[in-house]
């Protein structure tokens, strides 16, 4: 009897034990495929609404496009199109730059570039 209790509780040890592996591994894909590259993208854009400056091309997240007029410490007035109207909003606001449009879209040119060697 002790034998057959002995072996059970055996078999339970290691049903544990690899299902904390189980749990250690689905924490690190989860951490490599969703965590980290969303705090890279944060970094990404968190560096370009820093180096905003007078005369950069933005798009916000309303999908409102021009040319900045006035930057502040936490807000960026920028001017629409031909017709001269200023807008100011806050700077988590800005979507993308002109120039980081441009970068990304070199990144994906020079990646297919790659692929088709």
């Amino acid at each position: 009897m002790n034998l057959i209790l002995t072996a059970e509780a055996g078999a339970a040890a290691g049903g544990s034990a690899s299902m904390l592996i189980m749990l250690v591994l689905m924490f690190a894909v989860f951490y490599f495929f969703f965590i980290r590259p969303e705090n890279k993208k944060k970094k990404t854009v968190e560096e370009m609404r820093s180096a905003l400056s007078v005369g950069d091309e933005i798009t916000t997240i309303g999908a409102m496009t021009g040319k900045i007029v006035q930057v502040t410490e936490d807000t960026v007035t920028f001017e629409t199109g031909e017709d001269r109207v200023r807008i100011q909003i806050k700077k988590w606001g800005v979507s993308t730059t002109a120039k980081m449009e441009a970068a990304e879209a070199e990144a994906r040119a020079a990646k297919t570039r790659g692929r088709k060697k």
